[in-house]
């Protein structure tokens, strides 16, 4: 989103963000209004009592549409980097999207947002039920996961599926990340090309973490992380089952590779299986430090890591393992080929599209084929520098100048 922000102000547009918040703006309090905005999620007390009050805006308030208001931006919040953003204005409506969803359930239609302006153009970055009145729609779908792969997923099937036929229906126009979800899209629901547009995704990371020395880059490895920069394989992802983290455990258990193996990724969902191998003991070594005895754990898992951090462990790896089943566009390639650390991906879906030749691909459902490529980069040093400067080069072809000149090919069609 932040990176399709300033692709539209590269365009010369404006870019506001309709948002969906716990509270309603006060008009007449703008420093609250803002506080509650960027106000920490609590669990609430009655966790029935949300779900209920969105259906009950679905129903009585939807059909009537919703009229954010503009959130008055007193500057009272210190926001962080990755709060900033680039968007200029924020229309906050209450619970906006969850009721939008409750009356989509309900009436099968999409819930109308009314803007005292209307904008040039609407572009949801995700398949949601409304409609910006007054101005062209159109909107982003990443992939088809909930129906190409339904198994792996805890979406509800049968709203996904008809949310997407409305949008393929009446959007203005589709979007998508990758030639593979263009041709889904296409097959699938028999869509016209001539209505989709592939703009790929943008490459960026924080240039405070970019500008960053190799030797401060591996004091933090060594002394953050207790690992030796250079030495470590790293995956990036959630816990969840398109994202073959089973697979890989059992692949590099049968490498019988030494370096450690980190996870670094949030919890997802259906990943007791993950979980157990993560914890499996045969990953349990020691190691004599000084004087004293530690535990090591050769495959690791790190919930969760600030932006800054994870380039740096991204930075710092000797390869990055994503062997995915499945991926609209497959972002953490890209990311770790722009920092020159070498690549295995899957040769399935669209991530041979995004690392061309520039990653070792493999089978993701083939354990034995993961372990020889793990061997491979275990051993292979000249492999390594060659997967390093290609990834440099494949990289750069997603870098922000392609993608702001995608959106403002992609604009111009659609305003004419």
């Amino acid at each position: 989103m932040r990176n399709l922000a300033v692709a539209a102000h590269e365009a010369g547009y404006g870019a506001d963000a309709p948002v969906s918040a716990d509270v309603a703006v006060d008009p007449a309090n703008p420093i609250l209004s803002e506080v509650q905005l960027f106000d920490v999620r609590r669990d609430p007390a009655l966790p029935w009592l949300a779900p209920t009050l969105d259906a009950i805006r679905g129903v009585v308030r939807a059909p009537f549409g919703f009229a954010p208001r503009l959130l008055p931006q007193s500057g009272a919040v210190l926001r962080s980097a990755g709060q900033q953003g680039a968007f200029d204005k924020f229309h906050v409506g209450t619970r906006m999207f969850d009721a939008a969803r409750a009356f989509f359930y309900v009436y099968g239609r999409f819930a109308r947002i009314r803007m005292k302006q209307p904008p040039a153009l609407f572009h949801a970055t995700q398949p949601l039920p409304v409609h910006v009145a007054g101005a062209p729609n159109i909107v982003t779908i990443h992939d088809l996961v909930p129906l190409r792969l339904p198994y792996m997923t805890l979406d509800n099937k049968r709203y996904f599926f008809r949310l997407l036929q409305q949008h393929l229906a009446a959007a203005d126009h589709i979007v998508t990340v990758s030639e593979h979800s263009k041709r889904d899209l296409m097959a699938l629901f028999g869509v016209p090309e001539a209505r989709i547009t592939n703009t790929y995704q943008a490459v960026t990371l924080p240039p405070r973490a970019l500008a960053r020395s190799d030797d401060d880059v591996a004091d933090e490895i060594t002394h953050l992380f207790e690992l030796e920069p250079g030495n470590y394989y790293l995956f990036v992802g959630a816990l969840e089952p398109k994202k073959n983290v089973g697979r890989l455990i059992d692949a590099y258990a049968a490498s019988g590779s030494r370096r450690p193996l980190v996870i670094a990724g949030g919890a997802g969902w259906q990943n007791e299986r993950e979980l157990e191998r993560i914890k499996d003991p045969r990953f349990a070594n020691y190691r004599l430090v000084g004087s004293t005895i530690s535990r090591f754990e050769r495959v690791r898992r790190i919930p969760y890591l600030p932006l800054d951090q994870l380039v740096t462990l991204m930075r710092g790896a000797r390869a990055l393992l994503f062997p995915s089943v499945f991926e609209g566009f497959g972002l953490p390639v890209l990311e770790a080929m722009s920092l020159g650390t070498p690549v295995m991906t899957s040769n399935t879906t669209s991530l041979p599209e995004i690392a061309g030749d520039a990653a070792l691909l493999v089978d993701p459902y083939d354990v034995s084929g993961m372990a020889r490529a793990i061997r491979q980069l275990d051993s292979d040093a000249d492999l390594l520098a060659a997967l390093s400067e290609r990834g440099r080069r494949q990289a750069a072809r997603f870098g922000m100048d392609a993608y702001q000149q995608r959106i403002a090919a992609l604009y111009k069609q659609v305003l004419g």
